[in-house]
């Protein structure tokens, strides 16, 4: 059965720092490129992030270019997003995605092949 279990999300002040993470299973964590959406109230989910296989190229959002960094631990089989100078526009849930590296990069919702449950990121102002 494939996983990918998210969590470190909670409550922040503008500012601060949150570190999430990602837990894969079910599936070969290694061929797969990996991604961060988020979701806010109201609104379409929207691209974050993404890393690829191997030596983890990476790609970012406008938005969060400068402030987000996210990596990946081939041995964990974990994808981490580190969320630095939060921001309260940043407040969504966050959902980690995989899909197969043929997709790179992955920038969009209809190239994920599997989807976490999401954690919900609150920062305040």
């Amino acid at each position: 059965e494939v996983q990918l279990a998210e969590s470190g999300g909670g409550l922040v002040q503008s500012g601060g720092s949150l570190r999430l993470s990602c837990a894969a299973s079910g599936f070969s964590f290694d061929a797969y490129a990996m991604a961060w959406f988020r979701q806010a109230p109201g609104k379409e989910r929207e691209w974050v992030s993404c890393i690829s296989t191997g030596h983890g190229s990476t790609h970012y959002a406008d938005s969060v270019k400068g402030r987000f960094t996210i990596s990946r631990d081939t041995a964990k089989n974990t994808v981490y997003l580190q969320m630095n100078s939060v921001k309260p526009e940043d407040t969504a849930v966050y959902f980690c995605a995989a899909g197969p590296i043929t997709k790179w990069p992955m920038r969009d919702a209809t190239e994920v092949e599997y989807w976490g449950q999401g954690t919900q990121v609150t920062v305040s102002s």
